[in-house]
């Protein structure tokens, strides 16, 4: 879900309906789909997914993956462990919210050339870089498949790569995560 999740409950909605805001997302789809559910942000999953079988592999330190498409979603990973819900995406930069100024939804609402939306995107990723100091910066969202008109032109002193799951990160990392909240749950029985 596009939105901070607390056990299971959402607790924001920049884009998404505010009627969600509070609602247990875990309860909602159990009850209409019958089925085991567990809720994760959506940056969060589709870290975690580059994380174990992408651009993430193996790598040790600080790793943001920052995904850019309707808005800025980010997941920051410590040595391969996610610090969820981080919504870097929602910091400010020159005086705007991230993501309403350098998204990949306004470089195509506003008709930025790739150079300047590229910018755009250095600027908001050299403001993490001065708070974190992280080893890679990956990027995902739909925009990583036209990843050469616009990474070469960054400057930010950290690696920058493209996510190699691209726009299927966040399903995979999904799918990964309910296997693994699933198998956090067996252990918690056979203890108890």
């Amino acid at each position: 879900m596009p939105a901070v999740v607390q056990q299971g409950r959402l607790r924001t909605a920049a884009n998404i309906s505010k009627r969600w805001l509070d609602v247990s997302a875990v309860e909602r789809f159990r009850a209409a789909s019958r089925c085991a559910v567990s809720v994760i942000n959506d940056a969060d999953a589709a870290g975690y997914a580059e994380m174990h079988f992408g651009a993430g592999r193996g790598k040790s330190g600080l790793v943001i993956m920052v995904t850019l498409g309707t808005g800025i979603g980010t997941a920051l990973f410590i040595n391969g462990h996610l610090v969820p819900n981080t919504e870097l995406g929602h910091m400010e930069v020159r005086g705007k919210e991230a993501e309403k100024w350098a998204a990949e939804s306004v470089r195509v609402a506003k008709s930025l050339s790739w150079k300047k939306w590229a910018k755009r995107v250095d600027t908001y990723l050299l403001a993490l870089h001065r708070y974190f100091w992280p080893d890679l910066f990956i990027i995902g969202g739909g925009v990583s498949k036209k990843q050469e008109k616009f990474l070469p032109r960054l400057t930010v002193p950290a690696r920058v790569v493209p996510a190699k799951l691209r726009n299927d990160a966040g399903i995979i990392g999904a799918a990964l995560s309910f296997e693994h909240e699933r198998e956090r749950m067996r252990g918690k029985r056979s203890l108890g």
